[in-house]
């Protein structure tokens, strides 16, 4: 008896967002069956890639990550270097100056957007009260640009949602801590807030692999089946996750290799768990992912 397949695509579908602008704008999303599914239906936009810089430059980055900017100096010449990496579809801007528990600078003095021309994405300093106010002000110097901030959390998405998704017309990440529940909460508050789902994408949070990964993959996994499988309007926005600061800050791509020697080059370790996690989070629904090593950046493209 012949083997008929049947097909695995969905009537709901993952919201296409798109950022950046012109011919190098980026399209997430937009899917109707599960991730790299590609034998069900055509994917309508494939996963895209990021690549993370900071505003602080590259002194605390690995000796490969130096070696590819070699030569740069300012934030825009690192910019431009990060969108010509191999695999690269975007880049994202980290403003860690920003931390008033270390450089504390001001959103103008760790930002230079206007020397960015590629699809960018903002991230904040992982401080609440600085975020709030930075994330918005970024998302004026940056107006005109279409570009993605993240991330909007429960206790400053009103502020970040208001300037990024309402006045300046960016497009809005919000960031959740691994649980479906939350992040569809947060989906439901910036709508009412005004911001249009097709300005929303989710960070749902991840971890490095081996670390309680299991809890990002039933989450994305439950996120997609609502979205596609339950048609959740509320579920339907693309998932972007910022790997690289997941993996390159355990102990297995920390440690020395004087004071690990049996675990081999340090370097690598830490590209292993770039490109395992950054794998693992794309078969578990990740539309995008943000790395920074260019070999972690040619491997998953």
């Amino acid at each position: 008896m012949p083997f008929n397949g049947k097909s695995g695509k969905f009537n709901a579908s993952i919201n296409t967002v798109e950022f950046g602008c012109g011919d190098k704008a980026v399209k997430i999303g937009g899917e109707n069956v599960l991730p790299l599914y590609t034998f069900d239906a055509p994917i309508e936009n494939a996963p895209k890639i990021g690549v993370m810089i900071s505003d602080l430059g590259l002194e605390n980055e690995p000796a490969g990550v130096k070696a590819y900017y070699e030569g740069c100096t300012t934030i825009g010449e690192i910019a431009k270097k990060a969108a010509e990496m191999p695999g690269a579809d975007f880049v994202c801007l980290k403003l860690e100056g920003a931390d008033p528990n270390g450089a504390d600078k001001t959103t103008e003095e760790c930002m230079k957007a206007d020397a960015i021309d590629v699809p960018l994405v903002i991230a904040g300093c992982k401080n609440v009260a600085k975020d709030g106010e930075l994330l918005s002000k970024a998302a004026e110097v940056a107006q005109g640009k279409n570009v993605i901030i993240l991330s909007a959390k429960e206790e400053d998405y009103k502020g970040i949602g208001a300037a990024a998704g309402l006045a300046y017309n960016q497009k809005v990440g919000a960031e959740s801590a691994v649980d479906i529940n939350l992040a569809k909460q947060l989906n439901v508050l910036l709508s009412q807030l005004g911001v249009a789902p097709s300005n929303i994408v989710m960070n749902v949070g991840t971890a490095a692999v081996g670390y309680g990964f299991e809890y990002v993959v039933s989450t994305m996994d439950r996120v997609k089946a609502a979205a596609l499988g339950q048609a959740d309007a509320q579920l339907q926005m693309p998932i972007i996750t910022p790997v690289a600061d997941e993996a390159w800050n355990v102990k297995e791509a920390m440690a020395s290799e004087d004071d690990m020697p049996e675990w081999g080059n340090q370097e690598a370790r830490g590209i292993g768990m770039e490109v395992s996690t950054a794998a693992s989070v794309l078969a578990c629904g990740s539309n995008a992912v943000i790395l920074k090593h260019p070999t972690s950046v040619a491997t998953i493209s």
